[in-house]
């Protein structure tokens, strides 16, 4: 990279980190580009030198944050697929507390960009933020069960929209349940018994 990409990299970074600010204290729709620029310590030709709309930069926020907590995949994304393997198929479940535990805190501990997420699914495409748990997590359990390839996908998006839609609960309501409680609720709706895993 050099110095003049660098720099345009650095831009965007700052305005990634000043959009995921104001998210704290406001809503997506009221944050306007001047407040952006402001906070960044840009003004306003730089801010569309790197987008044509808010929605833009709140994607690439999201991605921002979405690859902070997709790190914790990837770097243990050998262990979780060995982990997965070596289970007894009586034992393997989609959904478990070790999954969902860091996933939750990461939720609560960015819960507006979330919200945001999920009020604007198609702008900040938010079913593509799930790869990780899909490539690491899901993927390999439905090959351990031998799911047929063609049916994968039905079965990926069940488990991921009835995730989506308690998360989506739980930010209604600010997060305020314990982090216990909602993988509790998420471990009871998720049951693998339709799946025979005796051989």
């Amino acid at each position: 990279m050099n110095k003049s990409e660098s720099k345009y990299f650095n831009t965007a970074l700052l305005m990634d980190e000043a959009f995921i600010a104001l998210l704290e204290v406001k809503d997506f729709e009221y944050i306007t580009v001047k407040e952006i620029c402001k906070k960044a310590g840009v003004n306003r030709s730089t801010f569309y030198l790197h987008y044509e709309t808010i929605a833009d930069l709140a994607n690439e926020a999201m991605e921002v944050v979405n690859k902070r907590f997709q790190s914790y995949f990837e770097r243990n994304a050998e262990d979780l697929i060995d982990h997965i393997d070596g289970m007894h198929l009586k034992d393997l479940l989609f959904i478990n507390k070790e999954y969902l535990q860091p996933y939750l805190q990461f939720i609560s501990d960015n819960k507006n960009i979330y919200r945001a997420a999920f009020r604007n699914p198609d702008g900040m495409q938010v079913h593509t933020k799930y790869k990780s748990f899909k490539k690491y997590i899901l993927e390999p359990i439905l090959k351990r069960f031998e799911v047929p390839d063609a049916f994968q996908k039905y079965y990926i998006a069940y488990y991921i929209e009835g995730i989506i839609a308690i998360i989506k609960e739980w930010l209604n309501d600010d997060c305020r349940e314990p982090i216990e409680t909602i993988i509790a609720v998420i471990e009871t709706c998720v049951n693998p018994s339709g799946l025979s895993g005796e051989k």
